[in-house]
């Protein structure tokens, strides 16, 4: 049985080590342009820009309302307080975060990405934001993995717009 074993082992052994060495031995770099080339085919590149992520934020508060988007930000309380004079949690309060610079809470100590970031928080800012945190500021220590839904992100950015003392205008 220990013969059958070591044969089954040194053969498993062989198959992979040739492997390896035959393809240290016959490396071959892959071409950057393909040999074979089509008349009449273009390659499109994706390429993203700021608004890619979402489909018009503004034309998506028509479709949903801040009572949506009070039930959907339970899924933020654990971390943010929303309530006026609330105090900050693991993550800051957000009482009137929209129209407020990143990073503009005073007591509150940010990442330096986010404390750097300094732009102010507009619909479409907040909605890129929420799309997924750490791809839209590098550095940024929050921990969400954002909401891929751009109807819930709508539905929470009005019920945020509405969380503060001058909400700002929806055209």
């Amino acid at each position: 049985m220990n013969k059958i074993i070591t044969s089954i082992v040194l053969a498993i052994i062989l198959v992979i080590g040739i492997n390896k060495i035959t393809e240290v031995i016959f490396y071959v770099e892959k071409p950057e342009k393909s040999v074979y080339q089509v008349d009449g085919v273009t390659i499109v590149t994706k390429t993203s820009s700021d608004n890619s992520n979402s489909q018009n934020i503004m034309a998506l508060f028509a479709s949903t309302n801040s009572a949506d988007g009070e039930k959907i930000f339970k899924k933020c309380a654990a971390c943010h307080s929303i309530n006026q004079g609330g105090t900050n949690k693991i993550g800051p309060a957000l009482w009137g975060v929209l129209g407020r610079k990143a990073g503009g809470v005073s007591d509150y100590k940010y990442s330096k990405a986010m404390a750097a970031y300094a732009k102010p928080w507009s619909f479409e800012e907040m909605n890129g934001f929420l799309t997924k945190p750490k791809d839209w500021i590098k550095g940024t220590k929050m921990s969400f993995a954002g909401l891929k839904n751009a109807k819930e992100r709508a539905a929470i950015i009005l019920y945020m717009n509405e969380n503060t003392d001058s909400p700002l205008p929806i055209q």
